[in-house]
């Protein structure tokens, strides 16, 4: 029988939500919603590091990264807390830039699906335009029922 290929992840969320369980994000890596769609089901993914950016200005993003590489994770991911907060995080795309950068890792922003409650206050206020958020919520931007049911 043939090994399943097997992917280490870790996970930055933003401090704001520091005491998150992350229930949505663990649900959305089961269900291979969300940024997680990127993963075929039959790609073993495992969790290998879940922390903080640490706090405006994202002090943690400089060496934790490097304590989840360690520990196996080949892919980071920057929690969709960061794109769907009020405001979203300003520095979301220099943490993505810089990881990538200095760890030589792919950095994924989005891990669950975007909320449908997120998705219609962030058009009405206009938060998401231009070109830079269409890239960032590419990945966790899923369809009207799946946002719903992440609500």
């Amino acid at each position: 029988m043939m090994e399943k290929e097997k992917t280490g992840i870790g996970i930055i969320i933003c401090h704001r939500y520091h005491t998150c369980g992350g229930g949505k994000c663990f649900r959305a890596l089961r269900e291979r919603t969300g940024a997680f769609r990127r993963y075929p089901a039959d790609t073993e993914v495992e969790v290998v590091g879940y922390g903080t950016c640490g706090g405006c200005p994202g002090g943690n993003v400089e060496y934790v990264p490097q304590e989840m590489i360690r520990n196996g994770a080949q892919v980071i991911h920057l929690a969709t807390g960061l794109i769907v907060g009020y405001p979203p995080c300003p520095r979301i795309e220099f943490f993505k830039r810089f990881i990538e950068e200095r760890y030589g890792v792919p950095v994924i922003p989005g891990t669950h699906p975007v909320p449908e409650k997120y998705y219609l206050i962030h058009a009405a206020l206009g938060t998401w335009k231009g070109e830079k958020w269409s890239e960032l919520l590419a990945p966790a931007l899923d369809d009207t029922e799946t946002r719903l049911a992440y609500d």
